[in-house]
């Protein structure tokens, strides 16, 4: 659980901005969409390489140009 404490004189938008800032950091919604759903390990396998394969196309294409 993430705890902001309010500064003096500070504001309930600056407060809440580094709250989310914190959020996003601890990556906590991203761990909780990739548990939504239980993939099987060779799923998982097969999707790894994929994406991979994609980054490998995208370095080369950045090199040709």
């Amino acid at each position: 659980m993430f705890k902001v404490v309010l500064q003096e004189g500070e504001s309930i938008d600056k407060a809440l901005k580094r709250f989310k800032k914190k959020y996003e950091k601890s990556g906590i919604l991203k761990e909780f969409r990739r548990r939504m759903f239980f993939t099987k390990p060779s799923v998982e396998k097969k999707m790894d390489l994929e994406r991979a394969i994609r980054k490998n196309k995208r370095i080369i294409a950045e090199e040709n140009n």
